[in-house]
């Protein structure tokens, strides 16, 4: 236990009892049962669950500085399994739900994984054929009762028989005990990078790591508190989402556990949360679909939300943002498209409750943010990696600046170092990397900064300016630089555009592999008689091709001229994460990419 101020900062072990002493009947978290509908469950059933499920790994012979995994969706069930492993001193291993066997086998047997808790059918196959082959995994906990387990499977149990077998007396006084003992400096959880440049890492994060990012946080949101209600949608594997979870529980703030990614849209219509931490591209598909609808509404509604995003961006961007008073009319103006036009746009969204959304992990086009901030919904763009906690940097309530990913938080420092490298110094810097002491000590500066292994500067106001990952820049052979995820992130901007791969490392020119968004084109396509059959047809048409590069050419005038896509291949279909062209964070494996197109790059540098 630590203190700061009136703030007490518990460990993650004992954090919910110490909650649920306080906010009893308060709900904890809202979760979808089998029909789909929402149930709540109080801290005081939150903190029951949590010890009986840490007695139960006690029984079953789990101990301190144990390596326990969890390979699931989001789900209640997972967070009892996070907070009852800290209970007993044990380390977190979490592992992605759409990871593959192979993915699953490297964690268990880097992190020596012996019991591993797996979410529905498609984990529990895949990890049962880890288990089959491993000489480290023992044994699987199912959290869903539906899952049908393997007629040879003599092992696994059901979440809810488990948590059964350590109601006794002998458990509980053990977990007791290990409650007593907790510290700081105990390490909290192993975190697998996704490993777009080599073999995943995995960033051993300790309790002090979350509690000093509790603290920052603490300074930095000051509009935050127990009365807010989150909406738990990025991966709880992914440390920008379980570090703002474990934050909202330490506020005492409610958490909506989101299980199915692909029911977002339903499920925010359904909760209507105050905040949600989020990657760039949920606002990308807001932003497009806002669009959309408008331009394809009658003149005057089109010419009315027009001038209302112009009086938002006059009231909140030039005037309260730098904490100016605003002329009177524009008062009045933002008050009434606030409550109708700016309102219906969020509740059709389901964020009319919205009081702030964090956003990371990627760049965020500064058009959608400004777009996003002009109809009044408040995004706090920040900047942070697995390695520092999460969040190095992110914006003021008042006084952030569009360009930027915000200020540098308090008690961080930042300094920039060769090649213009961001490096850290502070206490949400991880320990270290699991089993690979030379990996850390390459990423570590004499004096103790982090080496993040992007590029930037800092502003007079010790805001971080992004410019690009080092390891990503391509250096044409003209021997100019190229920052291919700024080309990337403003053209993903058109709504004709789902995804782009940009080329020219050691090339005389830029060019790209663009993924478009098939149903606008193919939209389109039929409203200008152009004939197609099949999506490949559609992506070799020349006048489709013709119509985006006019496209592109306009996105991209603000970059010089040997930054412009000078060419480009239409594919006919997307990049994957089962294909190994994606992350499980979404993020492009360009080598990946690289190698599985090479044909196509070359042609488009044939003259």
């Amino acid at each position: 236990m630590a203190k700061c101020k009136t703030m007490t900062y518990y460990h993650l072990g004992e954090l919910v009892h110490q909650q649920a002493k306080k906010l009893n009947r308060k709900t904890a978290l809202k979760y979808q049962d089998v029909e789909g509908e929402w149930v709540d469950m109080t801290w005081d059933y939150f903190s029951d669950r949590i010890m009986k499920t840490s007695q139960a790994m006690a029984e079953l012979g789990v101990m301190p500085d144990d390596n326990v995994g969890v390979y699931s969706q989001n789900m209640a069930k997972y967070l009892v399994t996070d907070f009852a492993a800290y209970a007993n001193k044990a380390v977190m291993v979490p592992m992605y739900a759409t990871s593959s066997p192979e993915q699953v086998s490297y964690i268990v047997t880097d992190a020596h994984v012996k019991l591993l808790f797996v979410g529905e059918q498609f984990q529990y196959n895949n990890a049962f054929k880890v288990q089959q082959s491993s000489d480290v995994l023992q044994r699987l906990i199912v959290f869903d009762q539906e899952v049908v387990l393997h007629p040879e499977d003599e092992t696994s149990v059901y979440f809810d028989d488990f948590i059964a077998s350590g109601d006794n007396s002998k458990s509980q006084a053990l977990v007791k005990a290990r409650l007593r003992l907790l510290r700081d400096d105990d390490l909290a959880a192993i975190i697998y990078t996704s490993g777009t440049t080599g073999e995943p890492k995995g960033v051993m994060l300790t309790h002090a790591n979350f509690h000093k990012a509790f603290r920052i946080h603490d300074e930095r949101l000051t509009q935050f508190s127990e009365k807010d209600l989150s909406m738990c949608f990025l991966p709880l594997t992914h440390i920008f989402e379980k570090a703002w979870t474990y934050y909202c529980l330490f506020k005492g703030a409610t958490v909506a556990v989101n299980k199915e990614p692909s029911k977002i849209r339903e499920t925010i219509k359904e909760v209507r949360p105050t905040v949600m931490s989020n990657v760039p591209r949920f606002w990308e598909k807001v932003y497009e679909g806002v669009k959309e609808t408008m331009e394809t509404a009658p003149r005057p509604l089109k010419w009315l939300f027009a001038d209302a995003v112009k009086t938002g961006r006059r009231h909140s961007l030039e005037h309260v943002n730098k904490g100016k008073r605003p002329p009177l009319g524009n008062r009045l103006k933002f008050f009434l498209y606030k409550h109708t036009l700016f309102y219906l746009v969020k509740r059709v969204v389901g964020i009319d409750r919205g009081s702030f959304f964090p956003v990371a992990g990627a760049p965020l086009s500064d058009t959608i943010n400004e777009f996003m901030q002009s109809i009044d919904v408040h995004i706090i763009y920040g900047y942070g990696l697995t390695e520092t906690t999460a969040t190095v940097s992110c914006f003021l309530d008042k006084g952030f600046r569009i360009g930027t990913v915000g200020k540098v938080m308090p008690d961080t420092e930042v300094k920039i170092g060769e090649n213009n490298e961001i490096l850290v110094r502070g206490g949400t810097v991880m320990k270290g990397y699991y089993n690979k002491p030379e990996a850390t000590q390459e990423v570590f500066t004499e004096d103790g900064f982090f080496k993040t292994g992007d590029a930037g500067y800092l502003t007079e106001e010790n805001e971080i300016i992004l410019t690009e990952r080092i390891k990503d820049l391509y250096k044409t052979s003209n021997g100019k630089y190229i920052a291919p995820q700024a080309i990337e992130t403003r053209i993903g901007e058109d709504k004709y555009i789902d995804q782009v791969a940009v080329i020219g490392d050691q090339r005389k020119f830029v060019s790209a592999l663009i993924v478009p968004n098939y149903d606008a084109l193919a939209a389109y396509a039929r409203e200008q008689g152009i004939l197609f059959s099949s999506v490949k047809e559609l992506v070799e048409n020349q006048m489709i091709h013709d119509f985006l590069f006019g496209r592109i050419e306009l996105l991209q005038s603000q970059f010089t001229n040997y930054e412009k896509i000078k060419r480009f291949a239409l594919l006919p279909e997307p990049f994957r994460m089962e294909a190994g062209e994606l992350t499980n964070t979404l993020k492009l494996r360009r080598k990946v990419v690289l190698e599985k197109y090479a044909d196509i790059i070359d042609r488009l540098y044939h003259d």
